[in-house]
């Protein structure tokens, strides 16, 4: 089976599991708990957040809430960092910000929603004309999860602030963290990620944001993670975190340049008869989406499943939403002709030239098949 729906989630990293299994079986503890073993729990978790944050923000200005999930993070970066006024975002964020933005807006703080550019990106100029003085949050995703396009946030962040200095920015990176190389500028206020996309595991996430911002908890109770997010700490997965992202930034412009070239090489066999690009050369290397005219992509992903091939057709978390198209093909500008047959596929740092190459056959031979069936 060849595995390309990476951006929907990872297979767990088998040696990260291993190390981190010990804290599944003998270091149980509650870190919160007063006796010696909960205390080195706790003074372990605090290095590890540590040397999480260190991959892409300087510790001493960078703190990081650990949550169940990057949909959690997202939420409450909106709910508790846009709460007066206005909140700006695009028309490209992954559901966990762009509904989340939309329900405070039917709570009394307007929502408003910039364009995109052909391949996803936000247009900054149209974002920029909606941030003013009740601006009291901008959040713009990092890499976009169906075409791979990234937005400079960093350059995104400055100019929002020189519109508007009190206005606070953040920026969803569940496709960034660990798989581009880059550092939180000075402008980003909050970032969110989650574990499940580099190999670690599900049930993990994480909102970064800079230690002298002052936001509200989100989730009452016990007073974990500085009082922001209450509840027992996940110690395995907070390990896993751990362990996947420093063996993701181990050499992780090397990676992204190998898969970057297993990507264009993938693009390079399909047929340009049959597919058309949706994705930018300089997006994540790690995701490619096309589109196919004259076919549904749905019925494409499952005939491509029995060749032993498993894609995607775009978001998974929105795979269940209500609308027959996907919210970002559309803003993308996508036409009638090609938006039914939208493809998402997505590699990790183990994905092979053999399983893309196979891949492309695969694809070629299936839209094809299916074209000349409904002819």
């Amino acid at each position: 089976m060849i595995y390309f729906d990476n951006a929907a989630t990872t297979r767990p990293d088998e040696e990260c599991l291993s190390a981190a299994a010990k804290y599944l079986t003998d270091k149980f503890y509650n870190p919160s708990a007063l006796y010696a073993e909960g205390y080195n729990l706790h003074v372990e978790l605090a290095q590890s957040r540590v040397n999480i944050l260190s991959h892409i923000a300087d510790p001493d200005d960078y703190s990081m809430i650990i949550t169940s999930c990057g949909t959690e993070a997202d939420n409450q970066a909106i709910f508790c960092g846009g709460r007066r006024g206005n909140i700006v975002t695009t028309m490209g964020e992954h559901a966990a910000i762009f509904a989340s933005a939309q329900e405070a807006g039917r709570r009394g703080v307007e929502a408003r929603f910039a364009s995109l550019n052909e391949d996803g990106s936000v247009n900054v100029e149209n974002l920029l004309s909606l941030v003013d003085e009740k601006t009291s949050l901008v959040s713009v995703i990092h890499v976009n999860n169906e075409t791979g396009a990234i937005n400079d946030i960093n350059a995104i962040a400055a100019k929002v602030k020189a519109k508007n200095a009190h206005t606070l920015f953040h920026s969803d990176g569940v496709q960034a963290f660990g798989k581009i190389p880059f550092r939180l500028g000075a402008n980003v206020d909050m970032y969110s990620l989650s574990a499940h996309k580099i190999g670690a595991l599900k049930g993990t996430g994480a909102l970064i944001k800079k230690k002298k911002l002052q936001i509200n908890p989100y989730i009452w109770g016990g007073g974990q993670e500085g009082g922001l997010r209450s509840g027992t700490e996940n110690v395995f997965g907070i390990k896993m975190l751990e362990f996947a992202s420093e063996k993701a930034y181990k050499d992780i412009r090397r990676r992204a340049e190998n898969i970057s070239a297993i990507r264009e090489r993938l693009w390079s066999l399909l047929d340009k008869n049959l597919f058309s690009r949706i994705s930018p050369e300089n997006g994540s290397p790690y995701i490619l989406c096309v589109a196919a005219a004259g076919v549904r992509g749905e019925t494409i992903l499952h005939m491509c499943e029995d060749e032993g091939l498993i894609i995607g057709t775009g978001s998974a978390c929105s795979s269940n939403a209500a609308k027959k198209h996907s919210r970002v093909m559309q803003a993308c500008g996508v036409g009638t002709d090609l938006i039914d047959g939208v493809l998402r596929l997505s590699f990790c740092a183990s994905t092979t030239v053999g399983e893309a190459e196979r891949a492309a056959a695969i694809l070629n031979e299936t839209v094809q098949k299916d074209k000349d069936l409904t002819k």
